[in-house]
């Protein structure tokens, strides 16, 4: 599985990349993790807001950080 996060490093794109990982490590996941910086990326998969998160190239969540409950059930 591959978790990515767009965002350029502020402190909630820090909070959702580390909520995401605690997330797949509870749920047992085999997991790579990719923080994608790059504005020209985000426009690849239709990023407009940070923080955001996708699982396996789709987008799950856009301008929040959802809790480790809630990227559990993104992750499932």
């Amino acid at each position: 599985m591959k978790i990515q996060i767009f965002g350029g490093g502020c402190a909630k794109c820090h909070q959702l990349a580390q909520q995401a990982e605690t997330a797949a490590a509870e749920l047992g996941l085999a997991f790579e993790m990719e923080k994608v910086t790059d504005m020209a990326r985000y426009a690849e998969y239709g990023v407009a807001i940070t923080p955001a998160l996708a699982v396996d190239g789709v987008v799950k969540t856009m301008g929040k950080v959802p809790s480790v409950a809630e990227i559990k059930a993104l992750l499932k």
